[in-house]
């Protein structure tokens, strides 16, 4: 089992960094996921006993007095560091800029729907999968 300092990479490409201890997290470490988020946490036999959520963009979570997109406030991270943009520019996205979407698809959060061909690509235009 694994036993002292390491890197795990799972399945999903998330990828452990830390302590572990008979083949669990244990101690500190932190979870790297694809989007760029990460996950800081005091780990106890594969269980987070305390940790802290940071997004890709550098927002970190709080648990409370949490006031980003809430039902009072619906700007994204984005518009509330750098200010709204214009009548007639808003975001769509917490991007900015926003990804430009090839014609005729749809973004859908890990890459970009052709109804045509009913596939799904990455942002680098590689194949996923299909609908």
């Amino acid at each position: 089992r694994m036993e002292g300092q390491g890197c795990y990479t799972l399945p999903t490409g998330t990828e452990y960094r830390g302590a572990l201890k008979d083949g669990m997290f244990d101690g500190e470490g932190e979870l790297l996921f694809p989007n760029g988020g990460r996950y800081r946490a005091i780990w106890h036999r594969g269980v987070p006993t305390q940790g802290k959520y940071t997004f890709a963009d550098g927002l970190e979570y709080k648990d409370k007095k949490w006031h980003y997109c809430d039902g009072y406030d619906r700007r994204f991270y984005t518009e509330i560091c750098s200010g709204l943009k214009p009548a007639g520019i808003s975001q769509l996205t917490n991007l900015d800029p926003p990804r430009k979407i090839p014609g005729g698809c749809y973004d859908c959060g890990d890459g970009f729907y052709n109804p045509e061909t009913r596939v799904i690509v990455d942002y680098e235009l590689r194949f996923l999968r299909n609908a």
